[in-house]
């Protein structure tokens, strides 16, 4: 069996790997990590769970070691690519935890957080740049951080860059780079804009596809339980007193969905977080440093901000609401069963939701076991569609009596304007 200490890495990274318990490395990483360290560029394909991190982030700490170079003052010698601040954090931490001895500079840029600690931590120069495609391109824009220094770059999941609308972004990072480089490319399945893409940026890429794509995970127990919308939140509520639920990731199609299906957990005695696009990135940070803790048990998230979700133990994934996107679901349950662990993932499903089960279904090739009859057909609601016009005359604003987002209504009276004296009126 193929160890660590045969795929040529350096010495630092090594005893890091093995000071995290690490002998074996994953089919994803025996394969792509011999064929970065030879310097080629590579399209990745990998569920996620695969180990798919530390096969990038290793041999390019490795590089970084082997060439001993400085990087110029508001560059980087190599630049990550990641769809959300959570999964940009997450490849952060896994650089430090492996880059240990090494003590590599590293930098993250996202949004929802101010620029100027960013540019401050840029303007040295720095081994790694980790970033979302958006917020980099702000400070380019700038320059802030410049790139015609960069000899590495890494686009992680490409095909949730495609679905948040950032391959125009990614386009013009590209165009900013050095023609001599190496790129890889890694993404859980390969729609046609990331087939173009790769074809426009890579040179001769080598091809490392571990899984079929879209499979979800084999160690993952599916289950599908059928039910009216309305009985969703008591029933989860009742498999979440079972004694073998350690730690739980439930989805939501929406953030005021996720806000509402954490507070009722909340109220009934669970530690419950919700985290999603609306949540500051401090509020985010915190919700993931809690649940990782242990001082939560529960995240309740949508299916952007879980991303960068990547935790070992995770028992169990919800899909309180199925999403109308069949490969979110392999991205979802692939949250549990990792690091050679089993999981469970158990959806819900109601008569608007029949269709996603089967484009799920005819996606992963499986019938996942059901419970429960299934609902009457009914079409997915339209999105706003029940939503009152707004009268062109009423101001915006809350007025006495009107509810605050997310509260309860104020029983503030409205204030009474005194009548003008007649002789002041104009």
């Amino acid at each position: 069996m193929t160890q660590f200490s045969d795929l040529g890495l350096a010495e630092p990274l090594l005893r890091a790997v093995e000071g995290e318990g690490y002998t074996n490395p994953t089919p994803i990483q025996a394969a792509v990590i011999p064929t970065v360290l030879e310097q080629r560029d590579i399209i990745g394909i990998a569920q996620t769970g695969t180990g798919k991190t530390a096969a990038f982030v290793l041999p390019v700490l490795s590089r970084i070691h082997a060439m001993e170079l400085t990087p110029p003052r508001r560059g980087c010698t190599a630049l990550i690519l990641a769809p959300t601040r959570e999964l940009a954090a997450q490849i952060a931490e896994s650089i430090r935890i492996y880059g240990k001895h090494m003590k590599p500079a590293v930098a993250v840029v996202v949004g929802g957080v101010k620029h100027n600690p960013q540019i401050k931590a840029m303007a040295p120069g720095v081994d790694v740049l980790v970033a979302t495609p958006g917020r980099l391109l702000d400070h380019m824009d700038t320059g802030t951080i410049r790139l015609d220094g960069t000899s590495v770059i890494v686009l992680d999941e490409g095909d949730q860059m495609l679905d948040l609308g950032f391959v125009p972004a990614i386009r013009k990072v590209m165009a900013a780079l050095p023609k001599k480089r190496q790129t890889m490319l890694f993404s859980a399945t390969m729609p046609g804009p990331i087939k173009a893409l790769a074809q426009d940026f890579l040179s001769n890429p080598a091809e490392v596809a571990v899984a079929a794509v879209s499979k979800p995970i084999d160690r993952i127990e599916q289950r599908v339980i059928h039910m009216p919308h309305a009985e969703k939140r008591d029933r989860l509520a009742e498999l979440m007193a079972d004694p073998d639920m350690e730690r739980s990731i439930v989805f939501t199609r929406t953030k005021r969905g996720a806000d509402r299906v954490a507070e009722g957990l909340v109220k009934v005695g669970f530690g419950a977080a919700a985290i999603h696009g609306n949540k500051s990135q401090n509020q985010r940070e915190r919700a993931l440093r809690d649940f990782k803790q242990g001082k939560t048990t529960i995240l309740v998230a949508t299916d952007i901000a879980a991303r960068g979700i990547d935790i070992d133990d995770v028992s169990h994934v919800f899909n309180f609401e199925l999403p109308n996107i069949p490969e979110a679901y392999v991205h979802r349950i692939g949250r549990t069963a990792r690091a050679g662990r089993s999981g469970v993932a158990i959806s819900f499903c109601d008569g608007t939701e029949r269709q996603y089960l089967r484009d799920i279904e005819r996606l992963t090739g499986i019938t996942i076991a059901a419970e429960g009859e299934p609902q009457p057909f009914e079409k997915p609601p339209v999105p706003g569609a029940n939503r009152q016009p707004r009268n062109p005359n009423q101001k915006q604003g809350r007025a006495g009596g009107q509810r605050k987002e997310g509260g309860a209504p104020s029983t503030r009276k409205p204030r009474r304007r005194k009548p003008r004296p007649a002789s002041s009126a104009r």
